[in-house]
């Protein structure tokens, strides 16, 4: 039985009730883990009000800002965790973005300021959350987080995302070789198409979903609840011996070849 009582798990990425995040979040309580929720600060508190009223049911024990992009709000959370709850037991990384100007036109125009946005916020804050996380991991632990096929195959208006879900699947790699031995493990859930506030960014995303739907085996997308099942067995004592893996989540699309 998946049971994730008694476990301390930090949930970042939930901007609505569309975010995957918040799928995983729902699942991660309903298995008995103990949340805290982060959320994005703004001047007027907008995103603050808006995910606390979400996350409200979930009795989360902990509601955070943190800009990951701030390395004192970074710093701020995790020694807040620390002084709360002693330990962490579970990571979830659901953070990524990208500008216009990285989700269309040609890939070759992308300037260096979109370029190094992007995998500041989507590929390498996965790194710097897990290293301020280690110390914290006092009894093993599970890192989560979210890629698309678009960091392996060519997707239309997907472009500097692709490249930063290609970092982000090695940095998994990486990440799950050195925190082996802590008994950590670290993996990816690449999801299918779903519509959410960051999908909706990349044009043709109702093509994607509906193209989706024709090819998968399934004949269908995928929900929230589907990948938020997925990472609390990926959290859970289930998934013992899997690390360093991205796992397909999109009714079998991946596996298509025409």
């Amino acid at each position: 039985m998946l049971d994730l009582t008694g476990k301390n798990a930090l949930v970042t990425g939930i901007a609505n009730n569309r975010s995957i995040a918040w799928g995983i979040a729902q699942q991660l309580h309903q298995a008995g883990a103990n949340l805290g929720i982060t959320f994005l600060p703004d001047e007027k508190g907008r995103y603050e009000k808006k995910v606390q009223e979400l996350v409200e049911p979930l009795a989360p024990s902990l509601f955070l800002p943190c800009d990951v992009q701030n390395d004192q709000q970074i710093e701020q959370t995790f020694a807040t965790i620390a002084q709360k709850w002693g330990n962490l037991d579970i990571l979830i990384h659901c953070l990524a973005f990208a500008d216009k100007e990285g989700l269309s036109g040609d890939f070759s125009g992308v300037s260096k300021e979109s370029f190094t946005q992007a995998l500041e916020i989507s590929t390498y804050s996965l790194s710097r959350l897990v290293r301020s996380a280690k110390p914290l991991f006092r009894e093993g632990g599970s890192v989560i987080t979210l890629s698309y096929i678009g960091g392996v195959k060519v997707i239309p208006n997907y472009n500097l995302m692709g490249i930063a879900k290609a970092g982000l699947e090695m940095s998994v790699r990486y990440l799950a070789a050195e925190l082996g031995p802590q008994n950590v493990r670290v993996n990816a859930i690449s999801a299918g198409p779903i519509r959410t506030l960051a999908s909706s960014a990349v044009g043709g995303i109702l093509d994607m979903i509906h193209h989706v739907e024709k090819i998968a085996p399934l004949h269908r997308t995928v929900t929230q609840t589907e990948v938020g099942n997925t990472a609390a067995f990926l959290a859970s004592d289930l998934s013992s011996g899997i690390t360093g893996q991205v796992l397909y989540v999109d009714a079998g699309y991946e596996i298509m070849g025409m």
